[in-house]
């Protein structure tokens, strides 16, 4: 039985991209988000240049539908390999840390800490009990250098770079990798470029000090590919500079 790669937060930038480049190398794929009709149009493009796939529309915010969501990928495929999770959107926007507050932490939290710790966890025994599989999650440059005036997703994508660390650590013999890409671009042709072309966001990050170089999904996923395949690092930056 093929392997099977499940692209959470799978979008028109890095995860179709992602399913793509793991699809090339034989994965079938799920394809996880919140709107159907996007999703069932990847599908569809996918099933263009050979690679299967399905779609699963799930609300990413709500980590309880979890264990459902996984069931549901197992019910169709039969198994899950590698799970990909990188719901960074147009959703994630900036606030100033002076005016951030409980609640907008909160929400942030759901969709960039919670659930995937939640999924990861219901995950995990398939991936240990064959002793091998991936999990991987998507960070932003703002989880490793906080910039002023650039808060709200930094320190919660901070707290779940801190947790994949751990689990990196702590699946080290096991057979199973853990392991992070830092984004520090604007990925061409996702959701988050399109809003930053009509917003003011590409000026408050200009404002910060930080450069937005433009970057290819296709080239980040395989940034994903080789960290799945090399296994030999927790943490991939893009560009290298991004890194600590």
């Amino acid at each position: 039985m093929s392997k099977v790669i499940a692209v959470f937060g799978a979008g028109t930038g890095l995860g179709v991209s992602v399913a793509r480049r793991f699809g090339k190398e034989g994965f079938r794929v799920a394809l996880v988000a919140r709107r159907k009709e996007r999703l069932d149009d990847l599908v569809a493009r996918l099933a263009d240049e050979g690679i299967e796939a399905a779609a699963f529309p799930a609300d990413l915010s709500d980590p309880t539908g979890v264990p459902a969501l996984v069931d549901a990928v197992r019910a169709r495929f039969g198994r899950i390999d590698v799970v990909e999770y990188g719901p960074i959107g147009a959703d994630a926007a900036f606030t100033p840390a002076a005016e951030l507050d409980a609640a907008t932490l909160e929400r942030f939290a759901r969709v960039l800490l919670f659930t995937p710790v939640e999924l990861f966890r219901t995950v995990l025994p398939e991936l240990t009990g064959r002793g091998d599989g991936a999990l991987l999650m998507t960070t932003a440059l703002t989880a490793v250098h906080p910039t002023p005036r650039l808060s709200g997703p930094g320190p919660v994508m901070a707290a779940a770079r801190n947790y994949l660390y751990s689990l990196h650590g702590e699946l080290a013999g096991t057979g199973v990798y853990a392991g992070t890409l830092t984004i520090g671009a604007m990925i061409t042709g996702s959701e988050a470029a399109e809003r930053v072309a009509e917003t003011q966001v590409e000026d408050d990050i200009r404002d910060a000090g930080m450069a937005t170089p433009a970057v290819h999904p296709d080239e980040l996923a395989e940034h994903y590919w080789d960290m799945y395949t090399r296994r030999d690092r927790v943490e991939q930056a893009h560009p290298a500079a991004a890194a600590v």
